[in-house]
């Protein structure tokens, strides 16, 4: 290494980022600790300062670290700090930052929010930001932010906030691109508007009653979980959707058009049977299909099946669907005792290469069969049929008969069916 030029060195030691690689690398040699000033990324793991050095506070060594790197791009922190010491490294190195990942850990600290700066107010210091990612972070008290310009992705992990907090925070990043709100608690209803924005993920815990409006032209990918009622005008871009709630029923979807959707993935134990046949409407170009619902109903004290499906309509509604993953009850109402009976001569399922069916119980054995074998039967492409038996409880034979025949029409198709 000592024979290396200066270039050499300094481009291999600038990819060292582990902030105790970098304090070892130091101690090498004066060389070697002048190369360290290039370095472009410094990261704290927790533990960073299990042992650490006499008579220093951890807030010294990390603002005497990045003191010594001439322009740090990148700065990951999560190791426990404070809202001074969060300030005295970004007076030194906050213009430079492009990437800013901090583990604030105040979620459970209401004294946090008092403080005069907070952590929160602290980051604004970082104003030429293209990235941001906090987590565990409480925020009740909107953070004395001016606009970040630059800041292109914005990740918040595990937050409790009110809903103007976020709003503001929102407000200060008006050219976003990327979004993700994961595990925040304290949202009922909250509206986004970011013309630049193109992937959104939110993921709200409490009890599954969330409204969302998105208003975002450019949105190409959104994922929700946790509300519903769910508003999205704008969606000439929007090719990947994900509807989910765990905790309560998806009421209202209202989408524009989705002329270039390509996934659309549907899970939640209930939705409401005029959302869920709206969203399928709209999806009629979707080439990707998840359904994972297992009841609908207008109410939440009325569990209820799904209502008979068409397979010929479903299919003919959505022509150019390619991979089609369905769970229980959605197959369970394509396998109606009427839905097969006037197929047309010439019914095609034109573009479907994979179906992946769920299974969990034998009732209606005959019917399930019959939508089994048409799939074959009408899915010229399709190449693959996995049939998987999940938890099928029942002491009649019929389950075991049942399973006799799905054990068939696997070996009278065994270049495409598969059991799991």
């Amino acid at each position: 290494m000592e024979a290396l030029p200066d270039a050499i060195l300094q481009y291999i030691l600038a990819h060292i980022n582990n902030a105790r690689d970098v304090a070892v690398c130091n101690c090498v040699s004066k060389r070697w600790k002048d190369s360290i000033a290039y370095i472009r990324t410094l990261y704290f793991p927790r533990n960073s300062f299990d042992n650490p050095s006499l008579g220093e506070s951890p807030d010294n060594i990390v603002k005497r670290m990045v003191s010594t790197v001439a322009q740090l791009q990148e700065l990951v922190v999560y190791s426990p700090f404070s809202p001074s010491g969060l300030a005295s490294w970004l007076s030194l190195v906050g213009l430079s930052l492009s990437q800013l990942e901090l583990r604030m850990d105040n979620l459970a600290d209401n004294q946090a929010s008092q403080e005069s700066p907070s952590k929160l107010d602290c980051i604004g210091a970082a104003r030429n930001l293209e990235t941001l990612k906090l987590w565990g972070v409480l925020m009740i008290r909107s953070p004395k932010w001016d606009v970040f310009p630059n800041l292109r992705t914005l990740e918040i992990i595990g937050a409790r906030l009110e809903e103007p907090v976020l709003t503001v925070v929102l407000q200060t990043c008006p050219f976003l691109e990327r979004l993700l709100l994961l595990g925040c608690e304290g949202i009922r209803s909250i509206s986004i508007d970011l013309p630049y924005l193109e992937q959104c993920k939110l993921d709200f815990y409490g009890q599954g009653d969330c409204s969302l409006t998105l208003t975002s032209p450019k949105i190409e990918s959104l994922e929700v979980q946790g509300c519903s009622w769910i508003r999205v005008p704008e969606t000439q871009h929007l090719r990947n959707i994900s509807i989910s709630n765990s905790a309560g029923r998806v009421d209202m979807i209202d989408f524009g058009n989705l002329p270039v959707l390509e996934f659309l993935s549907m899970r939640a134990v209930q939705w409401c049977w005029d959302a869920m046949c709206k969203m399928l409407k709209l999806a009629n170009e979707v080439k990707h299909l998840y359904m994972k619902v297992e009841f609908t109903g207008d109410n939440y004290d009325a569990l209820q099946p799904f209502p008979e499906i068409d397979f010929v309509d479903f299919f003919n509604s959505h022509p150019k669907l390619r991979k089609f993953d369905i769970h229980g009850a959605m197959f369970a109402a394509l396998c109606q005792r009427n839905s097969l009976k006037h197929v047309d001569p010439g019914f095609l399922i034109p573009c479907l290469e994979e179906v992946v069916i769920t299974v969990r119980s034998p009732l209606n054995a005959e019917q399930k069969m019959s939508t089994l074998e048409s799939l074959l039967k009408y899915g010229k492409n399709l190449r693959t049929m996995v049939i998987k038996i999940l938890q099928m409880k029942s002491s009649h034979s019929s389950a075991d008969d049942f399973f006799d025949e799905i054990c068939r029409l696997r070996y009278m198709n065994h270049g495409i069916v598969r059991i799991e």
